[in-house]
């Protein structure tokens, strides 16, 4: 069968359309991103702006469009931080199903990591053990760890890389200041969430980042994906901290020239380095392992799930 997914994240809205059924890895049919940046149009009270909310709408019906010319026999529409935290975020979701047509399922935080975890785990499969997740969106940070398809402990921060970007290195270049600032509230609240939850945990036997502003600093320092197997290179500590200086001193339209930087990621990226190093440091992980796959691919794999029996929704833990 053919699924669609629309995911309206804090940075992009991302249509992914896959070929799929139970017992197969999904096949892509079709991807395309609408820019959004939404951390942008927040006013002082968290609410969505009217230039903000216009271009949600916009993006959403333009990858709505392209769902009715592909024919798909099934269309998932979910939303995360962004509009899940927004002071007018009840009233931008009727508006979008009013004007698209198109209801979307506001996923948790928890949600997010849970449905993430279930991915990875498919994508490394079994061997890979005791998996610790970290995911970096716009606009929040997850992080599960478990050794089953949905994890044992999770939790979501408010440190996406858009976030983080918009409250704490407005300038471009960002200040040193700023980037001081960061680090120390990061790392407080990573630090406070590996004692609260993840203490006692066994050590991972991999550590995992997914999202496109972790791939994208994979790329940078790593290189390219092995051309033999196709997987991406690791992301080590020691070369992130190696970077981290360079990125600082570029404004955003030169960083979105690096290798594997987009433009549309090039004014966040240096907050998403300093937020993930200070993670690596506080759960002292030298290495991530990268999965190109992610929360989209797992909203396929939950309902492909779904249709083969093996269970009601798993997001929650009461079905």
């Amino acid at each position: 069968m053919r699924l669609g997914v629309i995911d309206v994240g804090s940075n992009t809205v991302h249509l992914l359309v896959v070929d799929a059924h139970p017992g197969a890895s999904p096949n892509p049919y079709h991807s395309q991103r609408s820019t959004l940046r939404l951390m942008r149009y927040l006013d002082d009270d968290g609410a969505i702006s009217e230039e903000g909310v216009t271009r949600i709408i916009a993006a959403i019906a333009d990858a709505v469009r392209t769902v009715q010319e592909i024919g798909v026999d099934d269309l998932l529409a979910t939303a995360t931080s962004a509009i899940r935290e927004a002071a007018n975020g009840e009233e931008v979701l009727a508006r979008i199903e009013r004007e698209t047509g198109l209801k979307l399922d506001v996923l948790s935080g928890e949600d997010e990591a849970r449905i993430t975890m279930l991915a990875v785990r498919r994508w490394l499969g079994w061997s890979a053990g005791e998996i610790l997740l970290f995911d970096i969106g716009g606009g929040s940070f997850e992080i599960a760890q478990g050794a089953d398809e949905y994890p044992d402990v999770q939790v979501s921060l408010p440190l996406g890389a858009g976030r983080s970007t918009i409250l704490y290195l407005p300038e471009d270049p960002p200040t040193a200041e700023g980037i001081s600032r960061l680090r120390a509230h990061a790392r407080e609240e990573f630090t406070r969430v590996r004692k609260e939850m993840f203490k006692g945990r066994p050590k991972p036997k991999r550590v995992v980042g997914t999202s496109k502003t972790i791939r994208s600093l994979a790329r940078l320092i790593g290189g390219p994906p092995d051309p033999a197997t196709g997987d991406l290179a690791e992301l080590h500590y020691a070369g992130l901290r190696e970077w981290e200086p360079t990125l600082r001193d570029m404004p955003g339209s030169v960083r979105e020239y690096l290798p594997g930087i987009t433009p549309e990621r090039g004014y966040q990226i240096m907050a998403g380095a300093v937020v993930l190093r200070t993670a690596m440091k506080v759960f002292d992980v030298s290495t991530l392992t990268i999965s190109p796959w992610a929360l989209r691919e797992g909203i396929v794999l939950r309902y492909i799930d779904a249709l083969d029996g093996r269970g009601t929704d798993p997001v929650s833990e009461d079905g």
